[in-house]
């Protein structure tokens, strides 16, 4: 994270772009700041354009990185959010809020019908309050446990 500067100015607003441009080593950065812990892993960008129909970036006045999330999907109506990641100095600026509502956006617009997020209990008041998700019954297989 060396060369970053995770705070934000006051009263800046990141601007938000549906398919950004993004590097690997800034993804990096980012996950590493948003999440508290190391993330070593080679061609997430190439599998993103590969395989997700898109993601948001959201970028401060001077071009960093400080906010992003994947839109996964079946290939036709459902979509599914993954890696929400907002910079520790961004936080509580309604930026993760901004983050869904253009995913929203860009799976409707590719006539999405469903979109899911599956999420740890204390992002309960975010996804389900702040950003709209209805809570549903849902199941979770852990393929690392047999």
């Amino acid at each position: 994270m060396t060369g970053h500067h995770w705070g934000m100015a006051p009263g800046a607003a990141p601007r938000t772009q549906w398919r950004g441009t993004i590097g690997s080593g800034e993804l990096r950065s980012l996950f590493e700041n948003a999440w508290g812990q190391e993330f070593d892993e080679d061609g997430v960008v190439r599998r993103l354009q590969a395989h997700s129909l898109g993601w948001v970036t959201a970028r401060d006045d001077e071009g960093l990185l400080v906010g992003f999330v994947n839109v996964a999907w079946d290939g036709a109506l459902h979509a599914f959010l993954l890696d929400t990641s907002v910079a520790s100095g961004a936080r509580r600026t309604r930026l993760g809020t901004r983050l869904v509502d253009a995913a929203v956006e860009g799976a409707r617009g590719a006539g999405c019908r469903w979109l899911h997020v599956d999420f740890e209990p204390e992002l309960r008041s975010f996804y389900l309050g702040a950003c709209g998700f209805v809570a549903s019954e849902a199941g979770v297989f852990d393929l690392s446990a047999r």
